[in-house]
């Protein structure tokens, strides 16, 4: 500005000129002053708003919102917690599913083995009483061959004597004397 009015000054320009330029000036600078003034007392009026503002702002934060943020922050908790109790829960419904599959795997296998040691029992019992059974037979089969061999030996003195019975008998019909021709050829 004051470029201005040295650029204005040193030209021969009318004095009038130069002092509407200065009551213009005047008159921005009682607009300014007057425009602060108002601002001034904007802000002067508005210090109460500022303060109620601040009061409310205060007392939201301590009767409203930390409460508020109390209660979120247990009900996370709970929320929280709830779940990991239920993840423990069935965790441990699962270690306890897990032990019983196990033992009902084991009680299996026992039964199994109990059958199995039945089925072998049962086995050896049935050998057992086949070869108890064999050996009799076997023993039968040796009596019954020693009463054959009794018999064969009693059939062969038996034939034997017989065989000299009748060889005598025979001996006596082919020797004996002959008596009479008649009875011998017919005629």
């Amino acid at each position: 500005m004051i470029g201005f009015i040295n650029r204005y000054s040193s030209s021969k320009v009318s004095p009038v000129f130069d002092q509407r330029y200065f009551d213009q000036q005047d008159s921005d600078q009682q607009n300014m002053e007057q425009t602060l003034r108002q601002l001034g007392e904007l802000l002067l009026g508005a210090v109460p708003t500022i303060i109620l503002l601040a009061t409310l702002y205060i007392l939201y934060t301590f009767v409203v919102h930390r409460p508020l943020m109390a209660v979120l922050a247990e009900r996370r908790n709970r929320t929280q917690g709830a779940m990991e109790k239920a993840r423990a829960d069935i965790a441990a419904t699962e270690a306890r599913t897990a032990d019983y599959e196990q033992r009902l795997r084991e009680a299996r296998q026992k039964v199994f083995k109990n059958l199995e040691a039945r089925r072998q029992q049962a086995t050896q019992a049935r050998s057992e009483a086949v070869n108890q059974a064999r050996g009799r037979a076997q023993e039968q089969v040796k009596q019954a061959r020693v009463v054959m061999e009794q018999d064969k030996q009693q059939a062969m003195t038996k034939l034997a004597s017989d065989a000299g019975r009748l060889a005598g008998e025979i001996v006596r019909t082919v020797l004996r004397p002959v008596a009479a021709p008649s009875q011998v050829g017919g005629r």
